[in-house]
């Protein structure tokens, strides 16, 4: 099962600012939800554990994330594959954006593609997603809280 997550967020925060934090393992650790660990392995690999809860089903993913399209600091593609034992597996990835609006401000874009398989994909496409919307929501939220030191 396929599915496509588009958005954008006002970031109170230089695009140079908004560029680092989106580089920085702790502050991404913080903010993806249900992320229990963020190593970093090179500049544009990470290994991470991620335990999320999608309907009835609730799974531990670990997983590898590679950056790529590195065009700093406006744009980057991150891609990604997790695996959750028998509760099944996600992939895809992600265009990032970033654009000056004013000098203290930033508009993050984003556009997702994302594949499940599974017992996740069986819970049908309306539960994924309208779960990884909202999870994509909770992301950028808490990710524009951390860089404003909240």
């Amino acid at each position: 099962m396929a599915l496509v997550i588009e958005g954008e967020e006002r970031i109170a925060a230089p695009v140079e600012k908004v560029w680092e934090a989106l580089n920085d393992p702790d502050i991404l650790k913080d903010a993806i939800p249900g992320c229990q660990a963020l190593q970093k392995k090179s500049n544009t690999e990470l290994a991470a554990t991620v335990v999320l809860k999608i309907g009835p089903i609730k799974a531990t993913f670990n997983g590898e994330v590679a950056l790529k399209n590195l065009k700093p600091p406006h744009s980057y593609t991150i891609q990604g594959e997790g695996k959750g034992g028998i509760a099944g597996f996600a992939k895809g990835g992600a265009d990032v954006t970033l654009t000056a609006d004013g000098t203290d401000t930033t508009i993050l874009k984003y556009a997702a593609k994302a594949e499940v398989g599974g017992k996740i994909a069986q819970l049908g496409s309306r539960l994924i997603e309208s779960t990884s919307k909202k999870l994509a929501g909770q992301f950028f939220s808490t990710f524009g809280k951390k860089l404003n030191g909240d």
